[in-house]
């Protein structure tokens, strides 16, 4: 089973794993978006991915990184 917008730290662990050359404070919410829709393990509608979701993986990342 892949990953859903709900699972908020596996989608911020993945991203802090595989993408450590980018700093999560400088990523717009459309960027982000993308990233998360294009990991390979994730499986949910993109448009379900909303504001709220989204800032909710972008604190989480950046909590992975430190």
């Amino acid at each position: 089973m892949g990953l859903k917008w709900v699972d908020v730290l596996d989608i911020a662990i993945l991203l802090a794993e595989r993408h450590p050359e980018i700093d999560p404070l400088s990523v717009n919410f459309v960027r982000l978006r993308n990233l998360v829709t294009e990991l390979p393990e994730f499986d949910d509608v993109p448009d379900r991915g909303g504001e709220k979701v989204l800032e909710a993986i972008q604190a989480t990342w950046i909590d992975e990184r430190d």
